[in-house]
């Protein structure tokens, strides 16, 4: 989700808050061997807050840490293709990411939605704008996660389905931001991270009905997550990362392999 914007003025105006599916060994070597893979999605498939970004890939933050660089270099697959980027809408993803994918594609991974849902500016408000702001700045993202985003989403289904008609695609979701009571002594308020949580549950219920509907797979990352979120004793996801701001709120490195690679594996 991008908040490189959004964030910098939020640090002058506030306080920063504080079982594996694969088959028989020689069978599965065949399959992944052959396989082609085109990674595609927003910037918690690019890998931004991971660290170790590919220079080559600018603004798009793609790391050598993140989930489908990780399943490349444990599967090794015949061809790997990696557009996923940062701050893309669905949007983004139909018009500037499906060229690698054809015929021959035999799967595609993918998590878009919560950039199109205004999640970055939703974070935004409640950092600096207080509890009742926040509450109305979610209802505003729930709203639109219900009324139209399966629309866009259905759009982005289509398209990958049209250019990879032979490819598994795997749809990954978005975890939780916050462990409830846990151990955050100041920042936003409780009922604020308890609304943001049930904002992101909303959406991976959202993602995981439309992907069904299309045939797709869904993993689910939000298991993997679980007691490892923002105010956890062993958090896998940034807060405000004042470092660097985009970071802010997207995976660590240790989210990229414990959450999203091994969901990816648990399916793919």
């Amino acid at each position: 989700m991008k908040l490189r914007r959004s964030l910098a003025t939020a640090v002058t105006a506030a306080v920063a808050i504080g079982v594996s599916t694969l088959g028989p060994a020689p069978a599965s070597a065949q399959e992944t061997a052959a396989e082609k893979y085109v990674a595609l999605g927003d910037s918690y498939s690019s890998g931004a807050g991971a660290g170790s970004y590919d220079s080559a890939s600018g603004d798009c933050k793609r790391s050598t840490q993140a989930y489908p660089e990780l399943w490349a270099e444990a599967n090794a697959p015949a061809s790997f293709d990696f557009t996923a980027c940062y701050g893309a809408t669905t949007t983004d993803v139909v018009n500037e990411q499906l060229g690698p994918l054809d015929t021959g594609t035999t799967l595609v991974t993918l998590s878009v939605g919560g950039n199109d849902a205004g999640f970055g500016d939703t974070m935004l408000t409640c950092v600096i704008q207080g509890t009742s702001a926040c509450l109305d700045a979610i209802d505003t993202a729930t709203a639109y996660i219900t009324d139209t985003l399966p629309g866009r989403l259905d759009t982005v289904y289509r398209a990958v389905r049209d250019e990879a008609p032979n490819a598994r695609v795997v749809v990954l979701g978005y975890p939780r931001m916050y462990e409830l009571d846990g151990s955050c002594s100041f920042g936003i308020s409780e009922e604020s991270r308890a609304a943001i949580n049930g904002a992101a549950d909303h959406l991976s219920e959202v993602t995981a009905k439309r992907a069904a509907d299309h045939g797709f797979t869904y993993a689910d990352v939000r298991p993997a997550f679980a007691g490892h979120e923002i105010c956890s004793a062993d958090e896998w996801l940034h807060s405000v990362n004042l470092a660097d701001l985009g970071d802010s709120y997207h995976p660590t490195a240790e989210g990229q392999s414990g959450g999203y690679y091994a969901a990816l594996e648990g399916v793919a």
